[in-house]
């Protein structure tokens, strides 16, 4: 076959999973398939869309080298501690070499229940699978570490939600499926040794390190926080609100996971949130990186048992490390703005513009994605229409001369900011309300909607042959909500 399996985490002590099958479905049919990421992964595109394939990504069948588990992690969900919570409603059907030689794991979400279901049906509709793969894969073109989806899958099944709905299966791969709430459900057992095994097995996958002792979990922690950080800067430089940063939602990787209430700003409001059950607004765009550092927190408590005797100064030493986590964001924060603003130079005056920028669009509720398209348009010689975006023109107009006048004395050659500027600023996202178009149409059985969007997400630095793609929705659809799909 062409997946070539190499499980590792099947060979995990029994703690760390439960063994279940996928549960079949009675009538299987694409919805959408990613050839160049089956590429990635070994598959032609005649391997990837065989009725063989069709059945093991419809859970129908295993191929050989498959050995579905479901994965045990911890959460907290909203701040509030879950001990146990698992893959309800995904398995994992096993690990695979990529083509830079690194194993991916080969996950089936929505296919059936599991140990960890909590008596749900373990399935997906087809709105919220569909949502994860635009999603994912605009997220993966922009250049921003994510999961990736392989394959869609229609089963001829319903789901019962607010209604009976189409499911669907996602085959989703990932660097892995290691969580923060994993480590936080071992933690909580006070399971030292499955705490080191874990912190081991991601060291390997993900974060090699040359640290013995006490000072290896420092180290691994370390380069955690820095991922993670990395990772948030460029959601925050992207206008995408996660909608649901609990522990069991951050991946160890530096990965974003699990795009369920997620969205991307229109009108920028630094304090909006998308989740239909965030109320408070505790996952809002502005929130998210101090909802990392308080993540990252329950991670750093796990680890303390695996560096050894929980002595003030060993604790002193995790919160010294937690204590970086400002200057590290802001470093990587400074450098999206600076891309996305055209300069190479790290100067105060600099981030001061980039914060006044965000501080009048907020103000005048300028939608996020066409200020920085139109402003990479100006960078490029060509007409823009930023001043039309800013009601409050003439204020607007005392920052663009400002911008002017810095993107001009930037000792950096001219020609390489504008490129970065052309990848840090996209002319196409996934709006929320054309995926939602895409999704309507297709519950309907009609993909052309999706099939446009998904085309035009693959190459975001271009604008689209249709123009509709880029525009905003009009102001009484921002008060778009999201719902995480189980």
């Amino acid at each position: 076959m062409p997946f070539v399996f190499d499980n590792r985490s099947a060979a995990l002590p029994a703690p760390f999973f439960a063994r279940v099958g996928p549960t079949p479905v009675r009538a299987p049919m694409w919805l959408a398939v990613n050839e160049a990421l089956g590429a990635e992964l070994g598959l032609g595109p005649d391997e990837l869309r065989s009725p063989e394939m069709l059945a093991a990504l419809a859970g129908n069948r295993l191929l050989p080298g498959m050995d579905p588990i479901a994965l045990a992690y911890a959460g907290h969900q909203f701040g509030s501690f879950n001990p146990r919570l698992g893959d309800g409603r995904a398995i994992l059907l096993g690990e695979v070499r990529h083509r830079d030689g690194k194993r991916r794991d080969v996950q089936l979400k929505g296919a059936g229940p599991t140990p960890f279901s909590r008596g749900g049906d373990g399935r997906a509709a087809l709105g919220p699978v569909l949502r994860e793969f635009l999603v994912s894969e605009a997220m993966a073109a922009l250049g921003v570490p994510t999961t990736r989806a392989l394959a869609a899958v229609r089963t001829g099944d319903f789901v019962f939600r607010e209604g009976a709905l189409p499911g669907a299966i996602l085959t989703r791969v990932a660097a892995s499926h290691i969580r923060v709430g994993t480590f936080a459900y071992f933690a909580a057992r006070r399971d030292t040794e499955a705490l080191r095994i874990l912190m081991e097995l991601a060291i390997e996958r993900h974060h090699p390190i040359d640290a013995d002792g006490e000072e290896r979990p420092l180290a691994f922690f370390d380069a955690v926080l820095e991922a993670q950080a990395r990772l948030v800067a460029q959601w925050m430089g992207l206008g995408f609100v996660h909608g649901v940063m609990n522990t069991d939602n951050c991946a160890i990787s530096g990965e974003t996971i699990d795009y369920g209430p997620c969205a991307f700003l229109d009108g920028f409001d630094p304090g909006r949130a998308f989740s239909f059950i965030d109320e408070g607004g505790r996952y809002a765009y502005a929130n998210q990186p101090r909802i990392l550092a308080w993540n990252l927190a329950r991670l750093a408590e796990a680890l303390v048992p695996v560096a050894g005797a929980a002595t003030p100064a060993l604790l002193q030493r995790f919160q010294d490390r937690l204590a970086r986590f400002g200057a590290v964001f802001e470093a990587a924060q400074a450098a999206v703005w600076r891309q996305k603003l055209g300069w190479t130079g790290v100067d105060p005056e600099g981030l001061a513009l980039a914060e006044d920028l965000l501080t009048r669009m907020a103000a005048d509720a300028a939608d996020f994605t066409l200020v920085f398209h139109q402003l990479t348009r100006r960078a490029e010689g060509r007409p823009d229409t930023l001043a039309s975006l800013f009601p409050e023109k003439s204020g607007f107009a005392s920052w663009l001369s400002a911008w002017d006048a810095r993107f001009a004395a930037d000792a950096g050659p001219r020609a390489a900011r504008v490129a970065a500027m052309r990848a840090a600023n996209p002319a196409v996202i996934p709006r929320n309300h054309r995926v939602e178009e895409a999704i309507s149409s297709a519950v309907n059985g009609v993909m052309g909607p999706f099939e446009r969007l998904r085309a035009a997400l693959e190459r975001p630095g271009e604008e689209p042959a249709d123009a509709s793609l880029m525009e905003p929705p009009g102001r009484e659809q921002w008060n778009y909500v999201t719902f995480c799909g189980t």
